[in-house]
């Protein structure tokens, strides 16, 4: 092979280089290997067991969090079931769905009195801001 034809040949490697470069999005965020709907139900589960659940508030004391944030339906979610039934009967449930960084939250908790106070915490905690509220 001809020096002539090396030079070619590099130069071409370099410009195919350069095409697929610009092809690729500027503005994309790097994958972290993680949907949008994990990335919310794991912030809004750390701050519901931070302030539901280890801070031991006397209106969660009867139940306690089963997370299942890492299901493979791409459906992350936890919930709340009684303290002495972990496998009963969810009352609660707060979950996420594929691509969304949308939280539904539903079961008969919010039914109670104390629904009021776990719709705001879940909407504050979702919107980023990790506080907890003042007891119900």
């Amino acid at each position: 092979m001809s020096p002539r034809q090396t030079i070619a040949r590099l130069a071409l490697v370099a410009a195919a280089c350069l095409v697929l470069a610009s092809c690729q999005s500027k503005n994309a965020p790097a994958p972290s290997g993680k949907s949008a709907a994990l990335l919310a139900m794991e912030q809004v589960a750390i701050a519901a067991h931070k302030c539901w659940i280890a801070s031991k508030d006397p209106a969660f004391k009867p139940y306690q969090m089963a997370n299942e944030l890492n299901s493979f339906t791409g459906t992350p979610r936890f919930l709340l079931v009684p303290v002495k039934q972990y496998g009963g009967k969810p009352l609660l449930v707060v979950q996420a769905q594929g691509n969304s960084r949308r939280v539904d939250v539903y079961g008969p908790l919010m039914a109670e009195p104390l629904g009021a106070r776990i719709g705001s915490d879940i909407a504050r905690w979702q919107a980023g801001n990790p506080a907890c509220g003042a007891a119900a």
